[in-house]
């Protein structure tokens, strides 16, 4: 199964992604996490606005990904899109193009689980933003294109990792 975590920034996504790797049911998973702080310190703009090749760059990870027949990932598709969608920098025609070629590849997930923001706090990792109203709307925006976009299987988890690992056990079982 090719399994994406997709959600808005500091909401677990990297431990829930490492717990699943290490339960019976996906053991042998290659359990694929983002490189933010070597992406940022080879100058891919991360964050609040983010350029073109700096999305391009994000797209061809998650486009690797599913070439693999099973993996366990911290971002998705969506998550490239939402943050395309929220740049700056990106005029809205290439936006547009980019999401829309990029969505194409949704089906190839088996699953897409959705990490919900709801009680968790953002944690200053150094490389990340810690903007509460970004964050929102890139959850947002996350949230929009599931619904217009939906994936095969769409699994939402909140909660600890022990209740987000059983729902998505009980949800796959």
């Amino acid at each position: 199964m090719r399994i994406g975590l997709t959600g808005t920034m500091s909401v677990g996504k990297t431990t829930l992604a490492k717990a699943l790797g290490e339960i019976e049911m996906f053991k042998g998973y290659p359990v694929q996490t983002e490189r933010s702080k070597y992406l940022r310190d080879i100058g891919v703009a991360l964050n609040t606005d983010s350029t073109l090749k700096g999305q391009l760059v994000f797209a061809a990870e998650r486009s690797i990904e599913l070439m693999q027949t099973n993996i366990i990932t911290d971002r998705t598709v969506y998550d490239v899109c939402a943050f395309t969608l929220s740049s700056k920098s990106m005029g809205w025609t290439e936006k547009r193009y980019f999401t829309e070629l990029l969505l194409q590849l949704r089906d190839e997930y088996d699953a897409i689980i959705y990490v919900s923001p709801i009680g968790v706090d953002i944690e200053d990792n150094g490389v990340r933003t810690v903007d509460v109203e970004y964050r929102n709307k890139i959850d947002t925006t996350i949230n929009e294109m599931l619904i217009s976009f939906p994936p095969k299987k769409l699994i939402t988890v909140k909660g600890s990792t022990e209740e987000r690992i059983n729902t998505i056990i009980s949800q796959l079982s």
